[in-house]
């Protein structure tokens, strides 16, 4: 019911509360608050039961299209956009499963170690550098 309700407007409502009312009534404008909530809510379940004992199975066949509404609600488009794309897989990347030795989470090989790599010889003069077309 107050799923929309945070933390922040129920303070203000409490301060705007103890102005409008004043700190000697506000108690038990909090108390009629509560049980008139306790019975609307009391009232709401008695009436659901009622229908759910007069209609029998049909209620769950009614009740069906209703929880499908309540889940529309919750909907998350970028989670459906992504499982759509990559099939529910939660690592499509395959990174989770590296053991992290030869491969660097960026999908390029590891640097070798020093002792082993080789340097790279350098330019001879007038000669042109290699060019990696993905990297431009």
């Amino acid at each position: 019911m107050f799923e929309s309700v945070g933390w922040g407007e129920i303070l203000v409502l409490i301060v705007a509360g103890l102005f409008i009312l004043g700190p000697e009534r506000l108690p038990e404008a909090a108390a009629w608050l509560g049980r008139s909530v306790r019975k609307v809510r009391d009232f709401a379940n008695g009436a659901r039961q009622q229908l759910k004992d007069e209609m029998g199975s049909d209620f769950e066949q009614f009740q069906k299209p209703l929880e499908d509404l309540r889940q529309l609600r919750n909907f998350d488009p970028r989670r459906a956009v992504t499982q759509h794309l990559f099939d529910g897989d939660p690592d499509p990347l395959g990174i989770n499963g590296l053991s992290g030795g030869s491969v660097k989470p960026n999908g390029y090989p590891a640097a070798a170690s020093p002792a082993t790599k080789a340097e790279p010889e350098p330019l001879k003069p007038g000669e042109k550098p290699p060019v990696d077309p993905d990297a431009t």
